[in-house]
Formats: structure tokens, C-alpha cells, sequence
């Protein structure tokens, strides 16, 4: 049985896309009474100690990870935990050599979600067993999830309409280039694209564009 949290524990989070913070947030609504939801903008102080940053890996460049190693330096983050869908085994090893107290699969429910950050709020090191690919946890949410894209195909046309070449993309998510074409493909086919480019502008019209001001906020940007 897990163990009974003595208070609430305050978790940041942490993403370039309102969307998927704002699913994110939801999946705690019934848990306020142990999990309190810190607003993250491009205006907030970071002199507040929180006591988990939770960094959605939505679209981001997973393999780049001194972002981590900044996010795990910033005084004002208790605990940094990963929150992805991607569990290649180096990019597991990256994250937690580079100090990472969790990495946490976007499969687990809402309850689980809760009681493995408070773990990590504990002290304990917690890394999502993955068996093969399943669906996201019920509530989340991500751009062009209303189109019908789903959450995988969603974050390889954001990285699509940031300007990642296939290449890129490939080697950012640790997909093979195969794999990478045939998620194109079926995206182009959801949203009616016979084009990259018209791919892209529909991308831009429909909330794939990154604020990385959040991030950069973290990363003691402007």
C-alpha cells in the first residue's frame, strides 16, 4: 500500500503547448488534496520553491537533455521528473545520469501518476515499467487530439511545423525513418495535407506552434 502523503505536494509543470498543460492539469482535479498545480508562464516567479517539476516531453527534443541538467540545477525545483511516452534506453540513462529523479510513462492513470510523485517527492528514484506501446492515460490532451491525431502522430507533426527534417525528427524521437514517413503519412491523410508545406501551415493554424517561453523561464531565460 502506498504510503499516505503528510501534506499536498506542489508540482510545476512544465511544457510549450497550453493544451497539453491544461490536459495535464486536469488529471489532478481528483486529487487536489495531495496535489497542488503550480501555474507555469513566462511571468512567474521562481523565487517559490516548488517540490516537482513536471517536464512533458511533448515535442521536445527528449535527446537535448542539458535542459534537464538546468532544470534539475534551478534552486526553485524540489524534484525534476520526465513525463513522456519515449522509453528508449538511452534516453532513460541520459536523463537519470543527468540527475532526473523520475521518468514516468504518459500510460499511467491519474491515481498512479499522483502516487509516484509523491514517491519521488519521498526521496525514492521511480521509473515507469513499460511493456510495449499503450494508450495515454484517460484526460490527457494534445493538439489536433479533436482532429482525430493521435498523441504520437500529434507530437511528430509539431516537430514537423518547427522545422525538423524527417531526419531530425527520426533522430529526436528514436523512431526509425520508416516509422517517421508512415506516421506522416497518416497524419497528412487526418488533416487533408497532399503537401510538408500544407502540413505545416495547418500546423501553424492549429496550435502546433511551441510558447518556449515556459521553458526558457526554467532555463533562466527571458
Amino acid at each position: 500500500m502506498p504510503l499516505a502523503p503528510t501534506r499536498s505536494i506542489t508540482v510545476a509543470l512544465v511544457d510549450d503547448y497550453d493544451v497539453v498543460l491544461a490536459g495535464l492539469a486536469h488529471m489532478f482535479d481528483r486529487y487536489r488534496d495531495r496535489v497542488v498545480v503550480a501555474e507555469i508562464d513566462a511571468t512567474t516567479s521562481l523565487s517559490d520553491r516548488v517540490d516537482v517539476v513536471l517536464y512533458d516531453s511533448f515535442a521536445q527534443p527528449e535527446s537535448d537533455h542539458h535542459e534537464l541538467a538546468e532544470l534539475v540545477a534551478n534552486p526553485a525545483a524540489g524534484k525534476v521528473v520526465v513525463y513522456t511516452w519515449n522509453f528508449h534506453p538511452e534516453l532513460v540513462e541520459s536523463a537519470l545520469a543527468q540527475g532526473v529523479h523520475g521518468y514516468l510513462s504518459k500510460t499511467l492513470g491519474a491515481r498512479e501518476l499522483v502516487e509516484a510523485l509523491e514517491a519521488v517527492h519521498r526521496g525514492e528514484r521511480v521509473v515507469s515499467e513499460v511493456r510495449g506501446r499503450a494508450p495515454s492515460a484517460p484526460g490527457l490532451d494534445w493538439p489536433g487530439r479533436r482532429e482525430g491525431i493521435t498523441d504520437r502522430e500529434s507530437e511528430i507533426l509539431a516537430l514537423i511545423t518547427q522545422g525538423k527534417s524527417n531526419a531530425e525528427v527520426a533522430a529526436l524521437t528514436y523512431l526509425s525513418p520508416n516509422t517517421v514517413k508512415s506516421y506522416i503519412r497518416s497524419v497528412y491523410r487526418r488533416i487533408g495535407a497532399t503537401s510538408r508545406t500544407q502540413a505545416v501551415l495547418w500546423g501553424v493554424q492549429n496550435g502546433f506552434r511551441p510558447d518556449h517561453h515556459r521553458i526558457d523561464h526554467w532555463l533562466g531565460g527571458p
